[in-house]
């Protein structure tokens, strides 16, 4: 008998994995957490039934969101990882040696020890010496912090359910208060493909464009990600992604990397024509 693993993308649409078999199952406080074997893709966890990563195409995501910010910043000390549970992002940080504290705040402890046990390397960005984790609501943390992090990047992957906070109005406004005054703030923008999700890219570059000087959207392609198209927000208060991107200085530091690459920085910013109208509608 064939089993296979069904991410909905919309009530028409839906991707079909083959598993090999389930590894993990459990109802948490916050969600339902499953972890499946598949031949193509590796070990894959889903997360309400979505899948969140698998091993096969991680590094694209984990590799954007932070490789893309930390060659715009010529001086990163203070990193605040919103969401990142399974230590990826922490991981693909770590390369960065200037850095010297990496907080980490996931609300669902159980979703960390589950990556710890199936996913280790990415778990293992959680145990550098640099990264402290935080059990707690990510809009909570922001609250009572004022210009302490260069860098933000909100790895929160669903607005909907317990993570919904972290696509608020009052979010933007919190990630701004909370970086110092050369700050950069990215996240995860959503795949703008298909209809029932344009809302929700129209809402966060509304929001973040009105909240922050600079905001510019970037794309990258993740199989298992809906449409297999992803965007990546990029959020300043000083540094524009293009204008003050230093190529040189990130190869001098000599990162192995599957997708990024410098060149790769530029095309990434380059939007279909469709995508770019639907920005600058909200900017407007």
């Amino acid at each position: 008998m064939e089993l296979w693993f069904s991410d909905y993308h919309t009530e028409d649409v839906k991707l079909d994995i083959k598993i090999e078999k389930q590894l993990f199952g459990a109802d948490t406080d916050f969600q339902r957490i499953d972890v499946f074997e598949s031949k193509e893709f590796g070990r894959f966890i889903s997360c309400d039934g979505t899948i969140v990563f698998s091993e096969k195409d991680e590094f694209v995501y984990d590799e954007m969101i932070v490789h893309v910010p930390m060659a715009v910043h010529p001086h990163v000390r203070k990193v605040l990882v919103i969401g990142g549970g399974d230590g990826g992002v922490a991981r693909e940080l770590t390369h960065y040696d200037e850095i010297e504290e990496i907080d980490v705040v996931e609300t669902d402890h159980v979703f960390i020890d589950v990556c710890r046990d199936y996913f280790p390397d990415n778990a293992c960005g959680l145990d550098d010496p640099r990264v402290t984790v935080f059990n707690a609501n990510g809009l909570r943390f922001l609250r009572t912090k004022v210009d302490e992090y260069d860098l933000i990047i909100s790895d929160a992957i669903d607005p909907l359910g317990h993570a919904a906070g972290l696509f608020t109005k009052e979010f933007y406004g919190n990630c701004f208060r909370a970086l110092k005054e050369d700050g950069i703030m990215v996240y995860q923008h959503g795949s703008p493909f298909y209809d029932e999700d344009e809302e929700t890219c129209r809402a966060m570059h509304r929001k973040a464009s009105h909240s922050f000087p600079i905001s510019r959207v970037y794309q990258a392609h993740i199989p298992t990600c809906p449409s297999g198209y992803w965007l990546f927000g990029f959020a300043s208060k000083k540094y524009h992604p293009l204008k003050d991107f230093d190529a040189k200085k990130w190869l001098e530091r000599g990162i192995k990397t599957w997708y990024y690459s410098e060149h790769l920085h530029k095309g990434a910013f380059m939007l279909p024509k469709y995508v770019e109208d639907m920005l600058e509608e909200e900017e407007r």
